[in-house]
C-alpha cells in the first residue's frame, strides 16, 4: 500500500495491528469464488466470465380496446472481469456524520476491534448492507427442491469494503478523530478504540463553499475551503486531487461521493446548463446557477471515474448527464433511501398491490444532527421534500383501477392525474442528535366505502442506516465499470460499457436517476428484483423463479 504524502489528505489506512476476542462476522468475512455455472451459456477465463443471456419481454399494441400481445426475446452476452482493482472512495462531506462514521466502521471491520456496550460485547460487522448482509436465491437442490441462497456479494466478483483506500473532502478542516467524536454516532468505546487509526486520516482535503447553495448555519463550518470565485479554478483543484489521490495509492479506481449538505436546486436556464457544452462554458464563465455539487460531478466525469450523488438536489442536471454520455462515464443517484421513504415504497405497493386505495400520506420528521440543521432552511428543505414525495407516483400509474388517469392537456399537480395527498414535514430537533424520528399515518378507502389507517412510528440512528448504503452504491458503482455487454440481434461485434446513468443503483436511492425517457421505478421489490436479475444474467442465469413450477405440478 502506498505511503502516505501528507497528513492532512485521508488517503489511506494503517495495517492491521489489532486482534479481534471475537470471531469475524458473517458479513464482514473474505470468501473466494466458489460459484461455478455449469452452462453452454457460461464460459470462464482467467480474465472474465462471459454468459449468454436472453432477455424475455412483450410488446402490447392496443387497438380499438383490444391488446394485442406478442411474446420477445433478445439475446444479449455480458463479460465480467474477474480482477477487481484497487479501489478508492473519496467522500465529499468526509468529515460529516455519515463520512466519519463510515471511517470509523470500516477501520473497525479493518482491525476487527470489538467494544463493549451495556448488552455486553459487540463486534464490528456489516449489517444493513445489502450486499454484504443479504442473500440471492441461485437456484434449488435436485433431491430435496431446497432453495440455496448465497450472498449477494459472491455472485460477482465485489471489492470487499476493508480494501477502500479511504479520503475525500470537507469545508470543515476538523480532523477526522474529532468529526467523529462531533457526530455522536458511534458508542464511546469503539470511538477511544478507533481514534489512533482515524487520526491517521489526517483532515480531509480543503472543498468548495458557495454560500448560496446551503443553509446559512453551515457558515461556523467553512473553514477548509478551496480560494477564489472561479469555477473553472475549483473544476481543475478537484481534478487535480482525484488524479493525486489514483496516483499516490496507486488505484485502478476512484469512486467519487456526495454525502455532503443538501443543497438548494439549480434553475435549470437554457445555455447554462442544459447541454455539456453550456455547462463547461457555465463553469468557465463562473456562472452562479452551477453548484458545488455539479462541479464535483464534473470533475469526476472528466476523469472517467464514478460519481454517486447521495443527497436530493438536482446535481444532474441535462448537461451533465450529456456530458457522462459523451465521456462514457458512470452517474447516479439520488438521496440515500435509508428509512420512512424505504418504509413508504413497500408499504404503498403493498395497499395498490392489495387493491387499497391510499388517499393520503403524512410523513413527519424530526432530527438533531446537522443534516437536519441544514434542511431547516427553506431552500435546502425543499430538495429534500421533492426527492421523498415521488416515491409512490409509479405505483399509483400501474392502478388506474383505483386512480383515474390525467386528462389530456393537463397542467402542475393534474399531470399525474388522481393521486393521493402527500405531504412530507422535516423538524430540527437538536436534543435527539442522529436518532431520527419519523412518523407517518397512511389513510386507504376500503371495500364499499370504508376507511383504514395505518401508523407507523420509526425510530433510527440514521449515520448507521445511511453508511450502509454509501458503501453498497461503492461497491455496486466499482462492479458495473467491469461489467460489458453485448447486443446479439443487433449484430454488434464488440463489448461495450453500460449506459452511463447506473439506475442499478435504485434500490439504494429515494429519486432514481435513471436514463431520460424511461419511467422511475419506486417500487422497492421492482428494484431489487432487478438488481437480482442483472447480476444473475451475468452468470446466465434466469432471474426470478418464485413461479416454483416443481411444486404446482404432479
Amino acid at each position: 500500500m502506498a505511503s502516505q504524502s501528507y497528513a492532512s489528505s485521508g488517503y489511506n489506512t494503517p495495517d492491521s495491528e489489532l486482534e479481534s476476542i471475537v470471531p469475524i462476522h458473517p458479513t464482514a468475512v473474505r470468501r473466494p469464488e466458489y460459484i461455478n455455472v455449469n452452462s453452454e451459456n457460461t464460459t470462464y477465463t482467467n480474465e472474465h466470465i462471459t454468459a449468454k443471456y436472453f432477455y424475455r419481454g412483450a410488446d402490447v399494441v392496443v387497438s380499438d380496446g383490444q391488446f394485442n400481445v406478442t411474446p420477445t426475446v433478445k439475446p444479449f452476452e455480458f463479460q465480467t472481469t474477474r480482477k477487481v482493482g484497487k479501489t478508492g472512495l473519496m467522500m465529499i462531506g468526509m468529515g460529516g456524520n455519515n463520512g466519519s462514521t463510515l471511517c470509523a466502521t470500516i477501520l473497525a471491520n479493518k482491525h476487527q476491534i470489538s467494544w463493549h456496550t451495556k448488552d455486553g460485547i459487540q463486534q464490528p460487522n456489516y449489517i444493513g448492507s445489502v450486499l454484504r448482509a443479504s442473500t440471492v436465491c441461485i437456484g434449488s437442490e435436485p433431491k430435496t427442491t431446497k432453495e440455496i441462497h448465497v450472498p449477494i456479494c459472491d455472485v460477482l466478483p465485489m471489492v470487499h469494503p476493508n480494501d477502500l483506500v479511504l479520503g475525500g473532502w470537507d469545508i470543515s478542516s476538523m480532523p477526522m478523530d474529532k468529526a467523529m467524536e462531533r457526530a455522536r454516532v458511534l458508542n464511546y468505546d469503539l470511538q477511544r478504540q478507533v481514534k489512533s487509526h482515524m487520526t491517521l486520516l489526517g483532515s480531509p482535503l480543503p472543498s468548495i463553499y458557495y454560500p448560496d447553495f446551503i443553509a446559512a448555519n453551515q457558515e461556523a463550518r467553512a473553514d477548509n475551503v478551496i480560494p477564489g470565485t472561479d469555477k473553472q479554478v475549483h473544476l481543475d483543484h478537484i481534478r487535480t486531487d482525484i488524479r493525486r489521490f489514483k496516483a499516490e495509492n496507486q488505484l485502478d479506481r476512484v469512486i467519487v461521493f456526495w454525502t455532503a449538505n443538501t443543497e438548494r436546486y439549480s434553475d435549470i436556464i437554457p445555455g447554462v446548463n442544459d447541454t455539456a457544452d453550456s455547462i463547461l462554458a457555465s463553469i468557465r464563465y463562473s456562472h452562479s446557477e452551477v453548484s458545488p455539487s455539479t462541479l464535483f460531478a464534473v470533475a469526476a466525469i472528466l476523469e472517467g471515474e464514478p460519481f454517486v450523488n447521495g443527497a436530493p438536489q438536482n446535481t444532474f442536471v441535462p448537461g451533465v448527464i450529456e456530458l457522462a454520455e459523451r465521456e462514457k462515464s458512470f452517474i447516479g443517484g439520488d438521496d440515500l433511501k435509508s428509512g420512512q421513504t424505504k418504509l413508504k415504497s413497500v408499504l404503498a405497493e403493498f395497499l395498490v398491490n392489495a387493491g387499497i386505495k391510499p388517499l393520503s400520506i403524512a410523513s413527519y420528521n424530526h432530527l438533531g444532527n446537522n443534516d437536519g440543521h441544514n434542511l431547516s432552511a427553506e431552500a435546502q428543505f425543499k430538495s429534500k421534500e421533492i426527492s421523498k414525495s415521488s416515491v409512490v407516483d409509479d405505483m399509483v400509474d400501474a392502478n388506474r383501477l383505483l386512480y383515474k388517469p390525467p386528462v389530456p392537456g393537463a397542467k402542475g399537480k393534474a399531470v399525474k392525474g388522481e393521486h393521493p395527498d402527500h405531504i412530507v414535514v422535516i423538524k430540527y430537533v437538536p436534543a435527539v442528535g442522529d436518532s431520527k424520528r419519523a412518523i407517518d399515518e397512511y389513510y386507504s378507502e376500503i371495500f364499499c366505502g370504508g376507511r383504514q389507517t395505518i401508523n407507523i412510528f420509526n425510530e433510527c440512528e440514521d449515520s448507521l442506516l445511511a453508511t450502509p448504503l454509501i458503501l453498497d452504491l461503492t461497491i455496486l458503482a466499482e462492479l458495473l465499470t467491469r461489467v460489458q455487454y453485448r447486443d446479439v440481434s443487433s449484430g454488434q461485434v464488440d463489448f461495450a460499457p453500460l449506459y452511463p446513468v447506473l439506475s442499478l443503483l435504485s434500490y439504494m436511492c429515494k429519486a432514481p436517476l435513471v436514463k431520460p425517457g424511461t419511467d422511475v421505478v419506486n417500487s422497492l421489490g421492482r428494484q431489487r428484483n432487478a438488481l437480482d436479475a442483472f447480476l444473475k444474467a451475468c452468470l446466465g442465469l434466469e432471474g426470478n423463479s418464485d413461479l416454483l413450477l416443481e411444486t404446482r405440478i404432479w
